[in-house]
């Protein structure tokens, strides 16, 4: 007993416990690993609004977000924007990824959306780990087909959806049940059009008994009428 005892494996550090904790990819992850990253990250909280990168800045590191969400977002000349995607809790940021591996420069913004907490992996240690440990590698380029497959449903539903139809599908996303805390122009955001069209959109689904308006909410009422717009 008392040898079995002493080739356990010490208890994780409370980071390191973490990361195994919100990241299902990392959870059967070596002790070593989770530690190397615990020990080897810089552990950050940043409040709602900080930029955490922004477009032609290069990457400062490898973003494991513990807590919070943050929005990766194009943004275009005449100031409209185009949500790409959001990164939460047990995710990685695609495009950091990808500016570490091709040596590049952001190409995207983004931006803390609620407090968030993260580790970020810097630059070199980021390229050991790829180099040298299997299941971080595994969670990268895991994390490479996840993002992708999304960003390719973004471009599909820009190229063959009407915006009413987007609208629709993102309404009965984020309002499964109750209501809908989010303004006007973060909608627009979102579906990367303008908050006048959202606006107009979002009353005609009012005369139509879909959907309830408030300042700053949307109460989803008929979920099944939504859902048979958003299937065109």
């Amino acid at each position: 007993m008392a040898n079995a005892s002493a080739s356990a494996d010490p208890p994780l550090s409370t980071l390191a416990r973490r990361l195994a904790e919100t990241f299902p990819s990392l959870a059967a992850a070596p002790a070593a690993t989770l530690e190397r990253l615990a020990r080897g990250s810089v552990h950050r909280k940043v409040p709602p609004g900080t930029v955490m990168f922004s477009a032609h800045s290069p990457c400062s590191g490898y973003p494991l977000v513990l807590g919070g969400s943050i929005r990766v977002l194009q943004r275009y000349p005449n100031g409209r924007e185009l949500q790409l995607y959001r990164v939460k809790p047990g995710e990685s940021c695609l495009l950091s990824g990808s500016c570490l591996l091709g040596q590049a420069s952001y190409d995207a913004s983004g931006i803390a959306e609620t407090e968030v907490e993260l580790l970020i992996v810097p630059p070199a240690e980021f390229q050991a780990l790829i180099a040298g440990d299997e299941t971080f590698r595994r969670h990268v380029f895991a994390m490479f087909g996840e993002r992708l497959a999304a960003l390719m449903q973004v471009v599909e539903a820009i190229a063959y959806q009407k915006l009413d139809q987007r609208l629709a599908a993102l309404l009965v996303n984020k309002g499964p049940e109750g209501d809908i805390h989010a303004t006007h122009q973060a909608l627009a955001d979102e579906l990367g059009s303008v908050r006048e069209i959202v606006s107009r959109l979002l009353r005609s689904f009012e005369d139509r008994g879909w959907v309830d308006l408030g300042r700053e909410r949307i109460r989803v009422v008929d979920r099944g009428a939504l859902a048979g717009l958003a299937r065109g």
